[in-house]
């Protein structure tokens, strides 16, 4: 982990991305738009230039796609029953944006305050929103919240909307919830609609917004199907990245900057290759302590989500969705318009409501899916193959939970996956909002919108009632809603932080990491947008400091 080269180099450039996902295309677009930068972007995956993942819906075929997903699993979790629970994370240009569900959230304002006030200048929530309204093109419209003419498009799908997303919205202000007419405005909290990331009907991806059109610039290289396997530290600098490429080992060089965007999973697991890292957990690993960061890998946060399916009296998309026909009148309408079911996520209508009055913001995020995949087979994820009867899910996860996991390297293999403790419902905290957030999903099921089309709740069924027997349930079917964050968290202090406010690893020079697993604390809602701002915002952050 010397400067010493052992390896034939593939260029010299002032500035690596690693990882072209949601922050490190972003990152790749801004840094490129001066002609005078060189900048390289490595992808361990290849191209996105595939159907099911430019097709929003397509992403239930992606799910657990080899080529496309690093498929990780985590350690099996006392909270989750002992379960081992399975993280897809995108190995793909785009990375884990060409994969999701392309909900379009920000988070709440709250969130970069409280980011700020940790000691965190320049992440406030007044900081991080002209940045937001930058990169969105926002069907909303433009005002002091909303962007126009940026590069991701964001569509409101109201028009297109299942009939079920109506009722879920109705009964939400039956049960007492106002009606939030916009997530991403004046405020997040209420039911209303998800929008999403789509362009014409296809998938808006970071990659399709940023990277395909700064590749076009002769001064951005991507280097794909490219493994980074550890980086080249000389000195207390980082002067470049070890690559494991065509079966052969290379070197690229960095005049100015390393930047990890590999994500909350990959970040952190480079940097303790690299012998970086808390001293205890690489010497664990068989790993040298180069340099001592005792917060890498740790801080771990992610949303623990569950669904409660139903039996439905008619009204869903499963008939649809499964039938030949309807295959091929929703493909002639997708393919023909760009309109449909096949352009949409699952989800469509949500919430952010408080699950106890008295809390003083919203804990819980709601969905409603008007699929169900009750009769699926383990292991697969059947949208476009649902039950043969009508269904549908209401699902929740908790806003911001308070237990804390560790995402740490097992071995000196760099193919060898890390392992991933989640530590789900690690604190009384989360366990008492999880059980009042399933509460809430049966007081939405009870309202007369829905329960004039709910035939039988199939999970967790009518015989779970009592809140052992609740407990016990959400134990064995929760599981992540893939936004792990906070591995390589920003923060002043060295001991609990890895990064700076201005993204530079703390004690090394020329390496910042950008990608959600920076953020201190996890957000109110989907990371996509929040970790595609990281990455624009870094871009100004890297040029400022270059001048």
């Amino acid at each position: 982990m010397t400067g010493t080269k052992t390896a034939p180099s593939l260029g010299r450039f002032d500035y690596i991305i690693v990882g072209s996902g949601s922050a490190g295309s972003a990152l790749a677009e801004k840094l490129s738009r001066n002609t005078a930068i060189r900048v390289a972007v490595v992808e361990a995956g290849g191209t996105d230039r595939r159907f099911f993942v430019q097709m929003p819906l397509g992403y239930g075929k992606t799910f657990y796609d080899t080529r496309l997903n690093w498929s990780y699993r985590a350690e099996p979790d006392p909270g989750l029953a002992g379960q081992a629970d399975y993280w897809p994370r995108g190995k793909v240009i785009g990375g884990s944006s060409s994969i999701n569900a392309m909900v379009w959230i920000r988070g709440a304002a709250e969130d970069y305050d409280d980011w700020a006030a940790e000691g965190n200048p320049g992440w406030s929530f007044r900081d991080v929103l002209p940045i937001f309204k930058e990169i969105e093109d926002s069907e909303a419209g433009e005002d002091e919240w909303r962007g126009r003419g940026g590069p991701v498009h964001v569509t409101d799908p109201s028009a297109m909307l299942h009939p079920l997303a109506k009722r879920f919205i109705q009964a939400g202000l039956e049960a007492g919830f106002p009606y939030n007419a916009d997530f991403n405005g004046r405020s997040q909290e209420g039911m209303g609609i998800y929008q999403i990331n789509t362009r014409g009907g296809w998938r808006c991806s970071a990659a399709r917004a940023f990277l395909w059109p700064a590749m076009k610039r002769p001064n951005l290289a991507l280097f794909a199907h490219t493994m980074v396997t550890r980086l080249i530290v000389t000195e207390g600098r980082v002067t470049g990245i070890a690559v494991k490429r065509g079966g052969e080992e290379r070197l690229i060089e960095a005049d100015g900057e390393v930047i990890l965007s590999a994500g909350a999973v990959n970040s952190p697991h480079l940097l303790q290759l690299s012998g970086i890292g808390r001293g205890e957990d690489l010497r664990a690993a068989g790993l040298p302590v180069l340099h001592d960061s005792p917060a890498v890998g740790h801080h771990l946060q992610d949303h623990l989500g569950i669904n409660y399916t139903y039996r439905a009296r008619g009204e869903s998309l499963n008939a649809l969705l499964r039938s030949w026909w309807g295959k091929l009148a929703v493909g002639t309408d997708f393919l023909l318009r760009g309109r449909g079911p096949l352009s949409l996520s699952l989800n469509q209508g949500g919430g952010f409501v408080r699950s106890r009055p008295h809390l003083p913001r919203p804990d819980i995020q709601l969905y409603l899916q008007a699929i169900s995949t009750f009769t699926g087979k383990v292991g697969t994820r059947p949208l476009l193959t649902p039950d043969p009867f009508p269904g549908f899910n209401l699902g929740l996860s908790s806003c911001r939970p308070t237990s804390r996991g560790t995402i740490l390297a097992r071995s000196p293999d760099p193919f060898e996956a890390p392992s991933i403790r989640p530590n789900a419902f690690g604190t009384e905290e989360d366990r008492v909002t999880m059980l009042e957030g399933v509460k809430l999903l049966r007081r939405l099921a009870a309202q007369p919108a829905l329960a004039a089309i709910i035939e039988a709740e199939l999970a967790p069924g009518p015989a779970i009632q009592e809140d052992a027997a609740l407990i016990e349930d959400y134990r064995r079917r929760s599981g992540t809603v893939y936004h792990p964050c906070g591995t390589c968290r920003m923060g002043p202090d060295p001991a609990s932080a890895v990064v700076d406010s201005r993204l530079r690893v703390h004690g090394l020079d020329g390496l910042r990491v950008a990608d959600a697993s920076i953020f201190p604390s996890v957000i109110s809602g989907n990371t996509n947008a929040a970790a595609i701002m990281v990455g624009a915002k870094a871009g100004d952050m890297i040029l400022e400091d270059r001048k």
